[in-house]
């Protein structure tokens, strides 16, 4: 119980939620950081897996489709059995069957093999997913927020420096297969660590359920929690600004004046690193004021983001500015969404956690389709407008949602 007294004290060790033993909260956020990082780190190879396998720039970029696609599959169809199997057998089969299949992509001779062996990969690499509701059960209701908030940090790093690493990684191999080798290696170190630091099973879990019948439940999930439908809403819209932002943001960097390549949008991510980092004081903030507050503050720095490149857009400097108050707005709703969903009841939170993330990600892809579609019909005005739109429907969704917390 000192160890906790002094985590409160210690601005170095603030992050680590009493519920949780320090070093089991740092493995829980950097083996999300390590998971979620293969989804994202073979956007930066496709024109090297172009160039390799002799195919076209548009072929390749089903691999990042195939990644995406996957990864959305592996949260409706596998994230749900954190409920009632046992967690270490089931996250042993998961790294195994991902390193596995980064092990294939690695050694893929086409394109096919290469793009199935992604979707697979990203499938099983739902292990943050996994964590997530676990570590909010382990750290109890008071505690919840700053274990969301630590594994979210971990997220946030892992799918933003896998992009830069693998790109290196690659330059350094001179082959795109060595970003595959690392990862794999990497997932592989997982398998004798994670499972042992889990419970058997999922703190407050219920009764075993058919399979068919725990995936059947996610709609009445959705219809007898608003609080669950609250926390959907608020991240289908606030995740479908943010993606449209970052889906337009490379054409925007492309275009007059300032003329940069691909490697001009990666370099904003970079940049965005300082704000990702300070979000973790949402989880405890959620803890303290409740998770409405921290949406709100969150919609306002969003809104502020929009407000500062909007008539700013030609400037790189209300830009930087501009993706820092988003990145922080974005990442600090999610947290307040999902603390918002874990204080429902455990038996659940695997599935609240799969219908919150189902809906963002669709939020996002919805985003992204109408953002480019509003950039190149009317400009960057265009786009930053239908991002306060997104973000007024989020705004009135609170509203309306006061009484939930």
């Amino acid at each position: 119980m000192a160890t906790d007294v002094r985590a409160d004290r210690a601005p170095a060790q603030a992050a680590a939620p009493p519920g949780l033993r320090r070093p089991t909260a740092l493995l829980f956020a950097t083996a999300g950081a390590l998971t979620v990082a293969n989804v994202y780190f073979p956007q930066p190879l496709l024109d090297a897996i172009a160039a390799g396998l002799g195919v076209s720039d548009t072929a390749a970029g089903l691999v990042a489709t195939a990644a995406q696609t996957g990864y959305a599959l592996g949260i409706a169809l596998v994230v749900p059995l954190a409920d009632t199997a046992r967690l270490r057998r089931l996250t042993t089969w998961l790294l195994a069957l991902t390193t596995t299949g980064l092990l294939v992509a690695a050694a893929a001779p086409d394109l096919l093999t290469l793009t199935l062996a992604t979707a697979a990969l990203s499938t099983t690499t739902v292990l943050p997913q996994v964590l997530m509701p676990t570590a909010a059960s382990l750290a109890g209701p008071a505690h919840g927020g700053r274990a969301v908030g630590l594994i979210g940090i971990g997220l946030t790093l892992g799918s933003t420096l896998s992009r830069t690493l693998s790109g290196t990684v690659a330059a350094l191999g001179d082959d795109w297969r060595a970003a595959y080798l690392v990862a794999a290696a990497l997932t592989g170190a997982l398998i004798p660590v994670v499972p042992r630091a889990l419970p058997e099973r999922s703190p407050g879990g219920g009764a075993r359920l058919p399979y068919g019948r725990l995936i059947a439940s996610l709609p009445a999930l959705l219809r007898t929690h608003p609080e669950l439908r609250l926390s959907a809403f608020l991240g289908a819209t606030v995740f479908g600004a943010f993606s449209a932002f970052w889906a337009t943001l490379a054409f925007h960097l492309a275009a007059p004046p300032f003329a940069l390549g691909p490697a001009g949008a990666g370099l904003f991510g970079l940049l965005t690193l300082p704000a990702a980092l300070l979000s973790y004081r949402a989880g405890r903030l959620s803890d303290r004021r409740g998770p409405r507050y921290v949406n709100l503050t969150a919609l306002g720095c969003c809104a502020l983001a929009f407000a500062v490149m909007g008539p700013c857009g030609d400037s790189p400097a209300a830009l930087v500015i501009g993706a820092n108050l988003l990145v922080h707005g974005g990442a600090c709703s999610q947290v307040a969404n999902q603390v918002r969903i874990f204080r429902l009841p455990g038996e659940a939170r695997a599935r609240l956690n799969t219908v919150f993330m189902l809906a963002s990600f669709c939020g996002g892809a919805l985003g992204s389709l109408g953002g480019t579609a509003l950039y190149a019909r009317h400009g960057w005005a265009g786009l930053v407008l239908g991002c306060l739109a997104l973000l007024a429907l989020a705004g009135a969704g609170l509203f309306r949602g006061r009484r939930l917390g």
